[in-house]
């Protein structure tokens, strides 16, 4: 049975070409076109990969600027800085009263006797937003001064509060709102003047020396006070206190935190221009192979006519997303050649199975017309013979439109393929000798164990062999035999039958293709070479055919007789 297989269409040309990151507009339907141009390069909505691309990557950015407003020292640096410049300050104009003392005699701040309180811190300079009170040390308020902006050095210090926050006030607000939302007024004690609460630090200040304190001015403000005693032959006989401008710390922090908060808003902006970025090399081709996949897909519930589904091609590009548009390509590719070789292969059982028919339909004719018992029966054994050979035929196309699918379900294993060659050669022997046919057999000691499907590959050598058999006659030798070769291993089958044509060589392979003598027409399908070839290929295996000749230098030289070689991977 020199039977055949049919080539397979290869059609590149399904499988369109395309770019590095998204296929080329002239490679892509129209369809697929609009709805590129529609998704656009910052569409969120229809992009569920990239939104999550910008929200992760904004949740750590938010995290990070979070715990480094959270963990910024900032504010205790510069609370300590303020405490300590105030404290030193305070004890600078305690230092400006004690200056001013007489060394003997009695001095009374209430009376002025032995110095003028008022007339003293007038003309101390200090700088804008400062207090000065001066309290006995019953915690009477002897005098009192604050710092007016003069434009000077001394207000230097206040040029960081002067800064503009925008956005450090735009989030304190929303804060505030929502705090004030939330929280309930009652229970809360309202704050004391300014005044009030720098005369408790009186007799802090009297019994310990200077002291600092933070206090919250009626305002809502944060202010720092320092309070030192005025020292007069060794008795405290007042007490020097000094407020810090209001809200003066909670302006230098809000100005670090600006600075922050731009630097996030910056980084923030890059981090959702780097993410965009980003989800265009990762988002956009993979939406343009799901799309282009969609288009197939949908092209029967339309009722129209797709045409090829053209996978971009971007396989250049060194990534997974490569590795799957090739992957895509190849399935496609793969998936159009099966299509292209099912109708192939319909075709060709169309045109079989006219044949017999044809035969059938002109034997039954002639029955109708046919009176002599001998000619009926001639007829008769046609209409026979053509409809064993339609059972034939049918059962062997049956056989081969399940083969893919079967190949595809099995499991391969590993097995030991001499052992499987021997037990074929032991059954199949016996019925070559006793058509008095020599039968050889050439196996290595060593066990040969290959990956596959014991069962399919054992299907492809029986072929092989009762193809030689019905070949060869009394007195023909049949050679089995097997080599190794690096990781190939060889199954050679020869036969001293009459070969094969030389034009046939390149067609035995073909379904449907049978070189048989007259005699013999009819008793083969044509499929069996054909399906042990699709075998050896699946196995990932080659399988070709040749003559013996007497001299590879002749090959005009009458062949003694057929060889089909199989290549099988180790």
């Amino acid at each position: 049975m020199r039977d055949s297989g049919i080539s397979r269409s290869q059609r590149d040309s399904d499988v369109v070409l395309g770019d590095d990151w998204v296929a080329p507009e002239h490679t892509v339907t129209r369809e697929l076109q609009d709805k590129r141009a529609r998704r656009g390069v910052l569409s969120l909505r229809s992009s569920p990969l990239t939104r999550k691309i910008i929200t992760l990557n904004l949740i750590a950015l938010i995290i990070l600027v979070s715990g480094i407003l959270y963990l910024n020292s900032s504010r205790q640096s510069l609370v300590l800085q303020r405490a300590g410049a105030l404290a030193a300050e305070a004890m600078l104009i305690s230092d400006v009263f004690e200056a001013q003392l007489p060394e003997i005699g009695t001095v009374s701040l209430v009376v002025g006797d032995g110095i003028d309180p008022v007339a003293t811190l007038q003309n101390i300079s200090l700088r804008a937003g400062a207090e000065v009170f001066v309290f006995d040390t019953a915690g009477t308020l002897i005098a009192q001064t604050k710092g007016v902006e003069r434009g000077g050095a001394l207000d230097l210090l206040n040029d960081d509060s002067m800064s503009s926050t925008l956005i450090s006030d735009g989030l304190a607000t929303v804060w505030s709102t929502v705090g004030g939302m939330l929280k309930s007024d009652t229970g809360q004690l309202p704050t004391q003047p300014l005044e009030d609460q720098l005369r408790n630090m009186v007799q802090q200040a009297l019994v310990g020396g200077t002291e600092v304190k933070a206090v919250v001015d009626t305002s809502g403000g944060t202010v720092f006070s320092a309070a030192t005693p005025i020292m007069f032959q060794g008795d405290a006989i007042g007490v020097v206190t000094l407020a810090s401008p209001t809200g003066e710390i909670d302006a230098l922090v809000r100005s670090e935190q600006e600075r922050v908060l731009q630097m996030f808003v910056v980084a923030l902006l890059v981090s959702i221009g780097l993410s965009l970025v980003l989800a265009s090399t990762i988002a956009n081709p993979l939406a343009d192979l799901a799309e282009a996949a969609e288009l197939g897909r949908d092209g029967d519930t339309r009722k129209s006519k797709p045409g090829r589904i053209r996978i971009p091609d971007l396989t250049a590009r060194p990534d997974e997303i490569g590795r799957l548009s090739r992957a895509l390509r190849s399935m496609v590719k793969a998936l159009y050649n099966r299509i292209d070789s099912n109708e192939q292969f319909a075709a060709d059982v169309a045109h079989e199975i006219k044949n017999p028919l044809a035969s059938l339909q002109s034997a039954v004719g002639t029955l109708r017309m046919i009176k002599r018992e001998d000619q009926r029966d001639k007829l008769l054994d046609v209409i026979e013979h053509d409809v064993r050979r339609l059972d034939r035929l049918v059962s062997d196309i049956s056989n081969a439109s399940r083969l893919d699918a079967e190949l595809v379900k099995e499991e391969e294993e590993s097995f030991d393929l001499l052992h499987m060659l021997g037990n074929l050669n032991q059954f199949l022997g016996e019925d070559a000798r006793g058509k008095g046919i020599d039968y050889i057999t050439d196996l290595p000691k060593t066990p040969i164990d290959i990956q596959g499907l014991e069962a399919r590959l054992a299907q492809v050598f029986v072929n092989l062999i009762t193809n030689a058999i019905s070949f060869c006659e009394d007195g023909d030798a049949i050679r089995v035999w097997a080599r190794r070769r690096d990781n190939r291993v060889l199954v050679v089958v020869e036969d001293t039958g009459p070969g094969i044509p030389d034009q046939a060589l390149s067609k035995v392979f073909k379904r449907f293709y049978s070189q048989r003598p007259v005699e013999h027409f009819g008793n083969n399908s044509g499929l069996g070479l054909a399906i042990s070839k699709q075998i050896v290929e699946a196995h990932g295996g080659v399988i070709w055919a040749e003559n013996i000749r007497p001299t590879e230098a002749d090959i005009t030289s009458e062949p003694l007789g057929a060889r089909f070689v199989v290549g099988l991977p180790v």
